[in-house]
């Protein structure tokens, strides 16, 4: 069973990785998507996004990243996806689905799903662009308004060399609407002979329980489910082994949340900064009450030392 934490734009960046991959459970974790249109991006700019290459393409606690591309020219995603790997990108996985409009409209994401002969081409130019030993995987959707290509577009990326393929079980028109359809699952992993993860609406224990049976998936990648509750893939873990999962409390997490504002103070802007942190608390506030109270507290508030006394934190500026 592998557990994978989701790319998510504008929400899990390097400093998210590195505090949520701290807490155990997850065994490799994906870049935001690194938009790829008519040129070859510099290292500078792969650095920005995936620091982690900088340290051998680990997270501080050792778990493996990988760089995430986007975009529709296979010939420059190939490109783009070498040099990624130069710079010690130890597995390139390709999005096929993001949902967001801008992206789409500049035909990247999810309305690739509309082509499955070029998601072919693509995979196909960066498998013969890497080395042979570099993995090339995918993240799709079920289709960009209906999940009728779905088995059309996953068979196109497998026969076009991915090494596995995640599935969010939604189309790009359903966006991130409840319910997830974890029946087509089994219905992608029986036209492909890859490995196939479930992504999508994973949110507790219970919700991977469910998965599992309705899918048949042992691999899993968590978004969303595990931002709000970052001991998700731990505490599925420990459920996988038959060991006790026990929850994370209000008090453990707040070294992390410490940790997360000392990194973003010191790698944002003074208004970038608390507007992460209180992003993160929203979507914390969907399991602990005492995110709620926080998140009430510190709702307005923009002065950085401000903030830190919210958190508990006498000087986390200079240390």
């Amino acid at each position: 069973m592998q557990i994978a934490l989701a790319p998510m734009e504008g929400l899990v960046d390097n400093i998210l990785r590195d505090v949520l991959t701290r807490v155990g459970g997850i065994d490799w974790c994906v870049t935001e998507f690194i938009r790829v249109n008519d040129r070859l991006l510099t290292p500078a700019y792969f650095h920005k996004l995936a620091p982690e290459l900088l340290h051998g393409a680990h997270t501080a606690a050792g778990v493996p990243l990988r760089v995430q591309l986007l975009g529709s020219d296979p010939v420059c995603l190939a490109e783009n996806a070498a040099l990624a790997c130069e710079l010690g990108s130890e597995v390139i996985d390709l999005n096929f689905g993001c949902p967001a409009k801008t992206v789409n409209k500049s035909r990247g994401g999810a309305v690739l799903l509309k082509e499955p002969e070029l998601l072919n081409r693509i995979v196909e130019h960066v498998r013969r662009a890497v080395p042979v030993h570099i993995p090339v995987t995918a993240k799709m959707r079920l289709g960009f308004d209906s999940p009728d290509g779905a088995l059309v577009c996953a068979t196109a990326l497998a026969e076009g060399g991915a090494a596995h393929i995640v599935v969010h079980a939604r189309t790009k028109t359903d966006g991130y609407k409840p319910p997830a359809h974890w029946e087509w699952i089994p219905r992608v992993q029986d036209v492909v002979k890859v490995p196939v993860f479930a992504n999508g609406d994973i949110w507790s224990v219970d919700d991977w329980r469910r998965c599992r049976e309705v899918s048949g998936a042992e691999d899993i990648m968590l978004g969303r489910g595990l931002v709000a509750r970052p001991d998700l893939a731990r505490q599925i873990a420990a459920a996988r082994a038959g060991a006790q999962v026990v929850e994370m409390t209000w008090a453990e997490l707040q070294p992390m949340l410490q940790e997360f504002w000392r990194q973003s103070v010191a790698q944002l802007t003074e208004k970038q900064a608390p507007g992460r942190l209180k992003q993160w608390l929203a979507m914390l506030t969907r399991n602990y009450p005492e995110a709620v109270e926080l998140f009430t507290a510190m709702r307005r508030e923009t002065e950085l030392e401000r903030v830190s006394r919210l958190l508990g934190m006498t000087h986390p500026i200079a240390d």
